[in-house]
This record gives C-alpha cells, structure tokens and sequence, in this order.
C-alpha cells in the first residue's frame, strides 16, 4: 500500500513535553531540503501512518493493542505486559509506566508527524487536489491520535504546529488541555479532513484514511461523550456514500484473504516482510488475550435467548453447540480441532480457550507462523450500525418503544449470512433495546478491544471490573473453573489513567489525574 518510508527528516514528538519534541536529522536532508517536492510529501504521511505500526500501538505481538481487551471482563493474560494486570486488578499507582507511557509514547509520535505535514506540505509546489488530500489524511490521523489519548489521560497537552529547533522548548512546556478541548480541536480536524478525503480509493492507494472513515471517528468521538444527535448525523453521512457493506463472512472479516473487505472502514496495514507483526504467534501460542468463561457464557443460544432463558442446554465439553455462531468464528477451546489436531491443555494453558480473531492460525494450519500482513481494523461497518443504534435509542423517551431504525441496525449485525442469529424481539421499551445493544457490541466486537472503551461509556465498569473472572470448566486440566484474577475499580480514580510521571518531571505545567 505505501511506499517504504525513507528514514529522512521528520520532526517527530518520541516522548512529550522537552523530551517529545526531540528534532533529529538524519541522512543529508534538513528542513529546507526535504519539503520540496510531491514524492517527499507521500514520503512524510506515509511516516504518520507507520507511527501506528510501532509496538508502542499496534506493532511487534500486539502488546500494546491487545491489552485493551484485558482491561475488560472479557479476557485475561497471565504476564504483565506492559502493566496491563496492574491496572485490571486496580493497583496502579502515579509511577505506573505501561498502558499509559505505551499510548502517550505512541500517540504523540504520530502527532509531531502529522503537525509537521499539517504545516509544510501547503507550502509544496505540487497537484492541488493530492496536496490537500495529504494534509486532509495528516488531520484524520491527528484526531485519531488525540482520541486515543484523550479518552484515557482526560485531557492532554494539545499540540498543533509541527517542532522546530526555535519552538520545541515552548511546545515542551505546554500544559494539558481539558478533555473537551480536545475533542473540539478532534471534530475540527475531522471536519476539515473529510471533503478532501476520497470515498474509495485505487487499489494501490487502498488503506489510507478515507471519507468514511473521518464520519465513523467522528461518530465514535461523540459517542463517547453522550453527544447522540451528532453520532446519528455522523453515522448517517457514512450511510449516504453507499461504500461499505456487512461481510457475509464474520471470521473472514479479519483474515488476510480478505483485506480491504466491503466491512473495513479503517485498518492499520503492514508491508510484509518489510513491516509486519506477530499476532499469530501471540494468539496461538503465547496467547496475549484469552477469553475467559464470561465471555463464553455472554453468547445466546442459536433461539436468540441466554443460556438460562433458552430451551437449549450448553454443552461445556463443546460451547458452540446450539450457540450464536460468532462463538466459534471468535474463540477455540480445549477439545476442538486446532491446528490440525485436537487441542489439548498444553495450547491453551491459561483459560481453556483462545481468540481465533487475528490469527491465520485455523483448525488445519501446520506449523508455525510467525510474521504476519494482516491488518488491525480500528474501524468497521458493523460498528457503526451499532453506534447508530445506540445513539437512537438514548434519545429515546424512557420506557417508549424504540425507532424501527435502531432495530434495524442491530437485526442487520446479527442477521449476517454467517451469524444468522434471530432478530431481537419486537416490542422492546428504551431500557430492554439499551441492554440488547450493549449485549450485541461485547459479543460482535469480542476481542478487538472494543469493549475497554464501552464500558467506561455506559459507566458499567464500576461493577464488570470489580469482580472474578475465571478460566473455563474443562476437567481434569488445571484451569478447570479456577479464579483467574480479581479484578477492582476504583469510580473516584481509575477512569483515567496515570499522566506518565516521567513527563510531568520534564513538564511542570503537566497536573497529574486526581487520587494517583
């Protein structure tokens, strides 16, 4: 998709504050001799799309991304990469490094790129419309970056011009903006970006931010700040280009056969062997995330009902009978066909179960895999339907029944070719469509990290993240049925993370997030 990005001068924010507006020159280009031409132009946003390839977020095992997922009720890993048990078991302190230097890191290494390219590539003498085009990508991925930030750290020093060797003290010293700041300046990036941003693009150009993808951020920023009018207009701009469709498939969603599918709205994509990841040696072996017996038991029946509604009975020894077929399309487990044999205690030693999401690793793969091109998708078609949903239902008249539309949304996502799931049941009141709403997005999103962000929106945290999760019931093995970890939330202090002390050492102006 891109070019490979020549390591020439690029101004990029490696930390924060002093230390993140470090200016190194490397090769033989400056300032003044790299911001010359259109080539250089694709060369300088194709380096604030490689930010996103870093470890910091989405690189090398996935680390970094996959976490998110361990953060929820859904799932758990054994090691504490990166701190992320520290802060499911809620003992993270104001020195914390981990989750929140990863995401500060990475995030504001993608920012100084784009800033850069936000201010210079205007001044390039080179075709109007790919110029603007260029900046338009620079403010999407700006916004992306700030959200990511923003969401966790409430606020953030807001950054808007490219580091020179005249203002780095100055943008060093910045303090952090409120949350709402931020998310104004995030809008406003994503405002602009979209007219310039094209709907579809030639195959060779194929993964840069397009205009659906700037409405379905947007969507998701003010979603997550309750603004449910804008979600709905955001949601319906995508609807209006009639680019993207539900993939028939729900596993082939996330398989490299199938990149660029009709579902993908945004992916983070790599150039293999030059730039790739370890995700399937992560899954299918060290196993970063595994779901644990709550999630199984989350999914309904193949009769649309819970496992204590339904007339059907589940079978521990084999969870996918009688259930919702996305069970089986997201997560393998003790006894079923892996690899081409059946697998046993030593492949999945931490819970019983595994995500088969992000893997190429199927029930017949031989072998091991180890680099790997397939994509991270940060935002996709059944997401949307999904937001749309949610946004139309909180504006619902409490105890009213719901806007056809908003069954419609969810009935689509669940009546997918191979899902097939019964729709939900007419008749519903405003609170019965919320909890078959929150219920779709844990069970659709399963495994994407999703749901990190979800349950901090709905304020269920609170309670999902102040209990025991447990591995599945599959005797006689060891995990059959054990506590896996107890997990606890603090309401008056772990809806945001630690500010990274690190950075409020070099930035006085920097205030750290109440009670750390």
């Amino acid at each position: 998709m891109f070019r490979k990005y020549p390591f020439v001068l690029i101004c990029v924010y490696c930390m924060s504050c002093n230390d993140m507006m470090n200016v190194t020159l490397v090769d033989f280009y400056t300032d003044d001799t790299f911001w010359n031409t259109s080539s250089q132009a694709i060369e300088a946003i194709n380096a604030c799309y490689r930010a996103l390839n870093e470890s910091d977020l989405h690189g090398s095992g996935g680390d970094a991304i996959f976490n998110y997922e361990n953060l929820t009720p859904n799932s758990f890993h054994k090691d504490n990469s990166l701190n992320a048990r520290d802060f499911a078991r809620g003992v993270q302190t104001g020195t914390t490094l981990g989750m929140n230097w990863n995401t500060w890191r990475g995030c504001y290494r993608g920012i100084g790129r784009c800033n850069n390219v936000i201010d210079r590539v205007p001044n390039i003498e080179m075709d109007a419309n790919l110029r603007n085009r260029i900046v338009a990508e620079a403010k999407f991925l700006r916004a992306y970056y700030y959200w990511k930030m923003n969401v966790v750290f409430n606020g953030v020093p807001l950054v808007l011009e490219g580091a020179t060797q005249e203002n780095v003290d100055r943008l060093g010293q910045l303090p952090r903006s409120t949350y709402e700041q931020v998310k104004t300046q995030i809008i406003k990036d994503l405002d602009e970006a979209a007219p310039a941003l094209e709907i579809r693009y030639a195959a060779a150009q194929d993964g840069r931010a397009t205009r659906g993808a700037a409405y379905a951020l947007k969507a998701r920023v003010l979603l997550q700040s309750y603004d449910y009018a804008g979600t709905i207009a955001a949601c319906e701009a995508l609807f209006a280009l009639n680019r993207y469709a539900l993939y028939p498939n729900y596993n082939g969603i996330f398989r490299q056969a199938n990149i660029g599918n009709s579902e993908v709205i945004f992916e983070v994509r790599w150039r293999y062997p030059d730039v790739s990841h370890s995700y399937d040696i992560y899954h299918g072996q060290y196993q970063i995330q595994v779901p644990v017996q709550g999630l199984i038991d989350a999914y309904q029946m193949i009769d649309g009902k819970s496992i204590h509604e339904s007339i059907y009975t589940p079978n521990p020894a084999d969870p996918s009978e009688n259930r919702d077929p996305r069970l089986t399309q997201t997560v393998a487990w003790l006894g079923k066909p892996w690899r081409g044999r059946t697998a046993v205690f030593s492949d999945f030693h931490q819970s019983g179960y595994t995500f088969v999401k992000y893997t190429e690793y199927t029930a017949t793969t031989t072998g091991t895999l180890t680099g790997s091109n397939n994509p991270y998708i940060e935002l996709r078609y059944a997401d949307v339907l999904l937001m749309y949903a949610e946004a139309l239902n909180e504006l619902s008249a409490d105890g009213s029944v719901v806007d056809d539309k908003a069954y419609k949304a969810v009935n689509d996502v669940r009546g997918r070719e191979s899902v097939n799931m019964p729709p939900l049941p007419e008749g519903l009141t405003k609170e019965e469509m919320r909890a078959a709403i929150r219920l779709e997005r844990r069970i659709e999103m399963a495994g994407e990290g999703d749901y990190f962000y979800a349950i901090r929106r709905w304020r269920t945290i609170e309670t999902e993240m102040n209990a025991d999760v447990y591995a599945g019931v599959f005797p006689p093995t060891a995990v059959n049925g054990q506590v896996l970890e107890s997990r606890k939330f603090n309401k008056d202090r772990d809806y945001f993370w630690p500010i990274p002390y690190t950075q409020i050492d070099l930035n006085p102006n920097l205030v750290q997030n109440p009670n750390y």
